[in-house]
């Protein structure tokens, strides 16, 4: 096992990008907070987007807006922070034509360059800095001198700078304050993946089969679901857990409790978990799902799971629960158009099935 480079303030100087001009491409949550971060550590900061209402945002916020292109060619650092599935596209089209001989550009996720998607040319530095957290929590974390952790690193070095450009800008950022761990573009990549598509999922299965087996059994579902989770107490241990350690947080639960779930725990060993895994990580590492989701027909399929799986039955069972605590409901799915056609696509009616199974209505 290799030794981990983990950086922290005392690694950085921001000496070394003071005169340099920053653009952010991208005012959305995580835009909005990095040039806010950036601005207050002294920096300066130009913000690049198209007509919509995160331009307006930052004029408001007072920051000098340009359109990509332009906002591109000003900068000697690009922050790129736009979603994932969008980046290619600008990238070629406003990002390319239009970078400085010798500039750097910042990716907030390792995606599109870890599965070629995006290939940047060579006279250029590539880094990357990946919040561990959503852009509120940057922005909180910065004003409370928290910080908060990142993953960093250089992926391609042209000027000879790309790595003290990449410190200064993580110190100006904030995350240095609580620590930035170096790996890989590809290692990000893989790590954010996995723990939506292999730990996610295996943790949804267990919750809602838990909530399956307390209704049978004639517990009332509002007392169910608030014990489960609408309570907030499993955010409370999962605090708990990233502050003292995964098993010492334990000693914040009565001896009851802790007895119980490890003589219990042990049931749960030899569940096939590992296999299922690492074909998880399997299709991650190996590009393959990121080739599947650059697909059409996975486009089709997405719009048509997300309609779905707000049918199953613990949504209904949610929606009441809510209705009878008076908490508000919010409608954020809706069928897509022309799901009766989407249906009848033969390619898209077979790759559903198995997923369609897995749904509990």
């Amino acid at each position: 096992m290799t030794e981990t480079n983990i950086y922290f303030e005392n690694n950085a100087n921001l000496e070394k990008i003071k005169d340099k001009k920053i653009a952010i491409i991208g005012y959305g949550n995580q835009g909005r907070a990095q040039a806010l971060n950036l601005r207050d550590s002294g920096l300066d900061v130009i913000i690049g987007n198209k007509e919509d209402s995160y331009k307006e945002k930052a004029m408001k916020d007072g920051f000098k807006i340009f359109n990509i292109s332009e906002a591109v060619k000003r900068a000697d650092i690009v922050f790129l922070l736009t979603p994932d599935e969008t980046m290619p596209e600008m990238f070629e089209k406003e990002i390319v034509p239009n970078l400085k001989d010798g500039a750097c550009i910042n990716f907030a996720s390792g995606y599109n360059i870890a599965f070629n998607l995006i290939n940047p040319p060579d006279n250029i530095d590539v880094i990357m800095i990946a919040p561990r957290m959503i852009g509120v929590g940057v922005r909180e974390n910065y004003l409370n001198g928290e910080g908060f952790y990142s993953f960093i690193g250089v992926h391609q070095e042209v000027t000879g700078n790309a790595k003290q450009i990449l410190l200064a800008l993580a110190k100006a950022l904030g995350t240095l304050k609580k620590g930035g761990v170096e790996i890989s573009m590809k290692q990000e990549a893989i790590l954010d993946l996995f723990n939506e598509q292999a730990f996610g999922p295996a943790f949804g299965r267990v919750l809602l089969t838990c909530i399956k087996v307390l209704i049978k059994n004639g517990l009332p579902p509002e007392a169910v679901l608030i014990e489960m989770y609408m309570s907030n107490e499993m955010s409370y241990t999962y605090q708990k857990m990233a502050q003292i350690g995964l098993v010492k947080q334990t000693n914040f639960h009565s001896h009851t409790s802790q007895y119980g779930a490890m003589s219990r725990g042990v049931r749960y060993i030899n569940l096939p978990l590992e296999e299922k895994m690492q074909r998880s990580y399997d299709e991650i590492a190996s590009g393959k799902f990121a080739k599947e989701w650059s697909g059409k027909v996975s486009k089709l399929k997405f719009k048509i799971i997300k309609y779905f799986a707000m049918k199953q039955e613990i949504n209904k069972i949610e929606q009441e629960v809510r209705k009878n605590l008076k908490l508000k409901d919010f409608d954020v799915y809706s069928a897509p158009e022309n799901i009766e056609e989407l249906l009848k696509k033969p390619e898209v009616k077979n790759e559903l099935k198995n997923i369609m199974d897995s749904f509990e209505f």
